[in-house]
């Protein structure tokens, strides 16, 4: 489905679990996909920094409470008129108060120094019918490339995909060895496995 008010409808008419694979508001199987290549990769999500680079978007809500739960910093870099949901951060900042986590949200991709991971999504998400033309000069600053992962120390790269090779991201660093967009690919099917084996009491 696309809207969340429609699962939300599902759920309140089911007697079976109703999970989010995706909608517009957020993307809580892609989160968890995302802090498990984390954890894999770092050991831990506890005391990281992730910087979000680009449109705030149902990924972007995602990863703000997930991490927030998991004690990782978050930093959103957005251009501006293009921020996160403030409900949401807001929500995020409530439990990240309780977990000691740190939530920066900022237009200045200058704000993501320090990072241990930088993530971008696409531009326009699903549903989103604006030519790229028109939005293409206001997000270019803000592109992921090897001059931000310069700029910031971040040592590794994510992206949910599909991505837009040159656009929100160099190919050249899709392929490089920051990438960890190919073990983020795999974890979305060790993470849904969870929650069923969870659900499903296995």
């Amino acid at each position: 489905v696309f809207s969340h008010s429609t699962l939300e409808t599902f759920a309140e008419a089911a007697k079976v679990p109703v999970i989010n694979a995706l909608c517009d508001k957020y993307h809580p199987c892609q989160g968890l996909a995302d802090y498990l290549t984390l954890f894999e990769k770092f050991g831990s999500c506890e005391g990281l920094t992730m910087a979000y680079v680009g449109d705030g978007n149902n990924v972007t809500h995602s990863l703000l409470i997930v991490g927030a739960l998991l004690g990782c910093h978050q930093v959103v870099v957005t251009p501006q008129g293009h921020e996160a949901d403030p409900t949401i951060v807001a929500q995020a900042k409530a439990i990240a108060a309780k977990t000691g986590v740190k939530i920066i949200e900022s237009n200045d991709v200058a704000a993501a120094k320090g990072a241990n991971v930088i993530y971008t999504d696409t531009w326009l998400s699903m549903g989103d019918d604006t030519p790229l033309e028109t939005i293409k000069d206001k997000f270019m600053p803000y592109q992921v490339n090897e001059a931000l992962m310069e700029l910031t120390g971040a040592t590794h790269v994510l992206h949910c995909q599909p991505a837009h090779r040159d656009l929100e991201i160099t190919g050249s660093l899709m392929d490089s060895d920051a990438s960890l967009l190919m073990q983020q690919a795999e974890n979305r099917m060790h993470g849904q496995n969870a929650i069923l084996t969870h659900l499903l009491g296995a």
